[in-house]
């Protein structure tokens, strides 16, 4: 088990550099000088070439990135001249919201996919399979800024039900984390019906029917129990991938987390705020990533993780 963390930890290590490094140069390949726009078109050459020099821009840009990992050894991801605080600190700021509306949306997405798949998974080919798996194709199919859009012109302009945008009360992540979990619902029930369907045909199923247990029960304690590994592995993988997913959603419904921080930092050219926001999310991916492998050898004794590589 230590040697499994221990190998994962020096991908993660590999990851981030990768990660940072891309980041690195994708925003300095973007069109626009952030110097210019910090201090406004009227600004004068002068006033735009001391600033460029204060932001190190005028270095050559490898001098810029062997800086700039420099900063990473020592925990220091610069500062940010729009908000003139450390860039993380600034990041940090907007987590709350973001794992508020990640955690929702997962915690969604888990009910009702392992609801779906079971219910599916339990009767092959049968008539609700049939729906449930045409239900998780258009889930998956429909674009998640129409879907977030869509529910905005039923639930508040037209219901009047839940708010259209923002925080504040527990009512206002409801649309939000609805729009971010419906494609994540709809990839567990597909796991967990493809793997609930196995399980019904092993012989263990029909050893406890043998017994006289209940069909929930063979459903719940025994056939859903072992035909949770594929379901974990793909809920870590999603949760990394809602990260990503939330950056749309954060924009469409006005929701102050790393999605709206970063949208806006791109579009003032903030490098620190962008750097180390995506630092952020390849080490919570890197660190949901070791998580979903260690849990393998809780759900399933006979995974020997220490064989794995």
């Amino acid at each position: 088990m230590i040697g499994l963390i221990l190998r994962r930890l020096l991908v993660g290590v590999f990851v981030l550099w990768g990660a940072v490094t891309l980041m690195f140069v994708l925003v300095r390949l973007a069109p626009g000088d952030p110097a210019t726009l910090l201090l406004g078109p009227d600004a004068s050459r002068a006033d735009i070439s001391a600033l460029r020099e204060q932001m190190g821009l005028n270095r050559p840009l490898p001098l810029q990135y062997l800086s700039y990992l420099g900063q990473l050894a020592r925990f220091d991801f610069g500062r940010s001249y729009r908000f003139e605080a450390p860039a993380m600190q600034v990041v940090l700021s907007h987590v709350p919201a973001t794992i508020d509306l990640t955690l929702t949306a997962t915690l969604i997405a888990v009910i009702l996919g392992l609801a779906l798949g079971m219910l599916a998974g339990y009767r092959p080919e049968s008539a609700l399979d049939r729906v449930v798996s045409g239900l998780t194709i258009l889930l998956q199919g429909m674009p998640t800024f129409w879907v977030g859009i869509m529910l905005i012109l039923l639930f508040a302009a037209t219901l009047r039900l839940l708010p259209s945008s923002g925080p504040g009360s527990p009512v206002h992540l409801v649309l939000p984390a609805v729009t971010l979990a419906l494609p994540f619902t709809a990839i567990v029930a597909r796991i967990t019906r493809t793997s609930v369907a196995s399980s019904m045909r092993e012989p263990y199923v029909q050893t406890a029917r043998s017994k006289g247990l209940t069909n929930v029960q063979v459903l719940t304690g025994h056939a859903l129990r072992n035909s949770l590994v594929p379901v974990i592995t793909i809920v870590g993988l999603q949760m990394g991938a809602l990260l990503g997913g939330a950056v749309i959603v954060e924009n469409v419904f006005a929701w102050p987390g790393l999605g709206s921080l970063m949208v806006d930092s791109v579009s003032y050219r903030d490098y620190a705020v962008v750097q180390a926001t995506v630092a952020l999310i390849a080490a919570i991916v890197v660190v949901l990533n070791l998580l979903v492998d260690v849990s393998y050898a809780l759900v399933d004794p006979r995974i020997r993780t220490g064989a794995r590589a």
